[in-house]
């Protein structure tokens, strides 16, 4: 069973409800402090928060609240060496390294011991050195992460006035001395004792007091300067991870957000890793220092934003659970109001059946014919009129004025008295209005439209061919 550890509080600096600090055995059998920070709600999935060098869980507390505020429960450690876990030195304020390999031992034995309590996916969030180890843990094949965010991550040091490579050299000749346990030269200074104004890490002053005074609560969370051993470690993981080839392997998702104004990590080293990861994006904080998660408001909201981004690729699902359900009904309501629609198209080819009624009751069809409703829908077949019309010239020339009273009847009745209504419609206007002459040039214009249409009814009627000879 683990044994429980101490979490440190200050008015400032407050424990999230429900957390719960315990003991993890690493390698080697290294005491490494962990913290487990439950989520508002039902779980969307859980974060493995992981600080950068010198730092410890109290740090984040604000983070961490940010997280679980969001659905996500929060995993919070120590790294071997800082914090309240295993120091590497009798020394407790000399900030020492003895490779990589024992932190990535560390970080996969503490996946494991959370394994079943924290809820999936996952998502790895590592500041600086964090960062660094996060990804190379990735490289070295950890696959239980659906994406990583990867805050001012440590893929490269400035080393100020002395070149990288003879860092390398200093550095391994002191290890190769027995002389790894010292001090880097100009290093053995706390981040935090200096004044907030000559601090490279933050702009914002009630953060870093806030850190400040964690550490003034309890002395133990101290950390000095770096050693030869600590700079030799960086050196080595930051090389691995400058070789392309091991991070085309890493196909989740990856974000780095990057501080413009780095003092401490180099910023070409992260641009070149979010090129060559297979999903890696690189965001950059104008104006930022060193601690994003530290700076003002403005700057840490950027990476807020960027962390809900990398979400709703990673964790989708539980975050869009609610929306789908309205999405069905809308699609359902559609297709509802366009089925009446093609129905109303359908009634016109209707009227074929309908000519044949006509044909039974000319009579009652032609005053209907005049009608205006029933004009709409033969007014959709208009072309086939005008083709008849353009085919016979001479008659709208020889008959100029009557061109309008000839359209008014094309328009509706040219399809529904085409076939037996002609020998009637020429019999009966004559005997109701012998008085005018006009319905009878009438009656022959509509026989001259019916020709082209009715063939079979223009061989029937004698009549109608005779219209036609005066128009010659």
């Amino acid at each position: 069973m683990s044994e429980s550890a101490p979490l440190v509080s200050t008015p400032d600096a407050l424990a999230p409800p429900g957390a719960e600090a315990e003991w993890v055995r690493g390698s080697g059998g290294a005491r490494i402090r962990a913290a487990l920070f439950p989520c508002q709600g039902r779980p969307r999935g859980g974060v493995v928060l992981s600080g950068g060098r010198a730092e410890f869980i109290e740090k984040y507390y604000e983070t961490i609240r940010d997280l679980t505020e969001r659905g996500f429960v929060v995993l919070a450690h120590d790294w071997r060496g800082q914090g309240l876990s295993s120091r590497e030195l009798p020394d407790r304020l000399k900030g020492h390294a003895s490779g990589y390999k024992a932190y990535l031992e560390d970080y996969r034995l503490l996946l494991d011991t959370y394994e079943e309590r924290l809820p999936k996916p996952w998502i790895a969030v590592g500041h600086s050195m964090g960062g660094c180890l996060a990804l190379l843990a990735l490289a070295h094949g950890e696959r239980r992460f659906a994406g990583a965010l990867l805050c001012a991550p440590m893929l490269g040091l400035k080393t100020g006035k002395t070149p990288p490579f003879q860092a390398r050299m200093a550095s391994g000749l002191h290890k190769l001395f027995g002389r790894a346990h010292r001090y880097v030269r100009g290093q053995a200074g706390d981040p935090y004792g200096a004044d907030f104004e000559a601090n490279i890490l933050t702009h914002d002053r009630a953060r870093f007091l806030r850190t400040c005074g964690l550490v003034a609560a309890e002395p133990q969370l101290a950390l000095g300067g770096p050693t030869w051993g600590w700079l030799d470690f960086a050196l080595r993981a930051t090389a691995y991870l400058a070789r392309p080839d091991r991070l085309h392997g890493i196909t989740i998702p990856v974000v780095i957000v990057q501080a413009e104004d780095d003092r401490l990590v180099d910023n070409a080293a992260q641009d070149a890793a979010a090129r060559h990861l297979p999903q890696g994006k690189l965001i950059r904080v104008p104006g930022a220092f060193h601690e994003i998660l530290m700076e003002t408001d403005p700057m840490r909201n950027i990476l807020t934003r960027a962390f809900d981004a990398l979400m709703g690729r990673a964790a989708p699902k539980p975050a869009s659970a609610p929306t789908p359900a309205p999405a069905p009904a809308t699609a359902t309501a559609v297709p509802a109001t366009p089925v009446p629609a093609p129905k109303p198209a359908a009634k016109p080819a209707a009227t074929a059946p309908a000519k044949k009624a006509a044909a039974k009751k000319p009579a009652a069809k032609k005053p209907a014919a005049a009608k205006r409703p029933a004009a709409k829908p033969a007014a959709a077949k208009r072309a086939p009129v005008k083709k008849a019309a353009a085919k016979k010239p001479a008659a709208s020339k020889a008959k100029a004025p009557e061109k309008t009273a000839v359209k008014a009847p094309v328009k509706a009745p040219v399809k529904a008295p085409v076939k037996a209504p002609a020998k009637k419609a020429a019999a009966k206007p004559a005997a109701k209005k012998p008085a005018t002459a006009k319905p009878k040039a009438a009656a022959a214009g509509r026989a001259k439209t019916v020709k082209p249409a009715a063939k079979k009814a223009a061989a029937r009627k004698p009549a109608a061919k005779k219209a036609p000879a005066p128009a010659k």
